[in-house]
């Protein structure tokens, strides 16, 4: 091979290796885990609470802390977070679950009420919402300075995606299941869950925001799909030409979203178009052979800032995965970085997720821009 030869072939290989970290250039991250902080929540007896559906005293975050959602309000970091008690069968699923807080002024260090801020109770949302509890939140602002949760409601029968709203996350008010009126109700009997709703960012707030006059919300598991709002209260989910649900997200063979592909934190608009942050499942036998089965990663997706639902770029690996023990050992034993919580906040992002559904942790990015 001559000289010139040579030469052509090392510029290939350098325009090839730099056009792909431009492909990724959109991403957020790479994100660090800070040393001695995590897990920043874990389970504790210490903690009592007096249920109104038992009407008995319960220690109602000593079985797990985790899957947390995460916003900013008055210069902290407030977590609200999936606590779990002892009763009910020892299995997944099988226990009560409400949401309790923690505050924090540097994002890593936080301090917890010590009663829960949202669980079920003798209100119009039992039937949806007991025994299973309140699981697995997603919180965003609102232009007014109020917040919109969702959640999954659980009465061990059917998860249903919800939606609360607060002016100041703690007094919550239930609008009940999301899909309830879409439709003539076709789609509130169905398993849903996991409301990752579109904002934009202000400042260290993240903000709910319409594109084409609408709020705009992924969802789901395996597949990811999309839902429209006029209110942030009442949600229609996307169909196809076909009257069905339309997926925007699927599991891919032969990489690390195989399984499943489930929403995570709120969708970010940025200057690239919106990132959705995702759960990803594997599958042992179809999937990435380098990470083991079943085990729960994160993924990144780009979609169109004027069209949600154009999937533009998507990661190919995942960009966090189980590797610390607290990460793999748990409730679930084959591992999670289950993602819910995302925050800016002084001048860094910071991940709140679910650690083997167990405990919480969090990760860090500090862009150099």
């Amino acid at each position: 091979m001559n000289k010139r030869l040579i030469l052509a072939f090392f510029m290939l290989i350098m325009t090839i290796g730099c056009s792909q970290k431009q492909n990724d250039d959109w991403a957020f991250g790479p994100f660090e885990r800070p040393e001695g902080v995590n897990p920043i929540i874990t389970p504790t007896g210490q903690t009592t609470f007096h249920s109104p559906i038992r009407d008995s005293v319960l220690h109602w975050e000593s079985m797990a802390t985790f899957n947390p959602a995460a916003t900013v309000k008055d210069n902290k970091v407030h977590v609200l977070y999936r606590a779990e008690d002892l009763t009910g069968k020892m299995e997944i699923g099988g226990h009560t679950s409400r949401l309790g807080m923690a505050i924090s002024e540097d994002g890593l260090h936080f301090d917890r009420q010590k009663i829960p801020v949202f669980h079920p109770d003798n209100d119009d949302q039992k039937k949806y919402e007991w025994p299973g509890g309140t699981e697995d939140p997603r919180i965003v602002e609102t232009e007014d300075g109020n917040y919109v949760m969702t959640y999954t409601q659980w009465n061990r029968e059917t998860p249903r995606l919800a939606v609360a709203t607060s002016p100041n996350l703690k007094d919550w008010k239930k609008h009940g299941p999301a899909f309830e009126d879409a439709y003539g109700g076709k789609y509130n009997h169905i398993e849903s869950k996991s409301g990752a709703i579109l904002t934009r960012r202000e400042g260290d707030h993240l903000v709910a925001t319409k594109v084409n006059g609408k709020y705009w919300m992924y969802w789901g598991v395996p597949k990811i799909h999309l839902a429209t709002s006029p209110n942030l209260k009442d949600w229609k989910p996307v169909e196809t030409q076909k009257d069905t649900l339309k997926p925007v997200l699927m599991p891919r063979n032969n990489h690390f979203d195989s399984w499943l592909v489930e929403a995570g934190p709120p969708a970010v608009m940025t200057d690239d178009g919106i990132v959705v942050i995702y759960n990803a499942g594997n599958d042992g036998k179809t999937g990435d052979p380098a990470i083991p089965d079943s085990i729960y990663t994160g993924g990144q997706a780009l979609y169109d800032s004027s069209h949600p639902s154009k999937l533009l770029k998507r990661l190919d690996k995942p960009f966090i995965k189980p590797r610390m023990e607290y990460e793999k050992s748990g409730q679930y034993k084959n591992g999670t970085t289950f993602l819910e919580g995302l925050v800016h906040f002084q001048d860094q992002w910071f991940i709140y997720y679910g650690t083997a559904d167990s405990r919480v942790g969090v990760v860090r990015w500090k862009p150099s821009k």
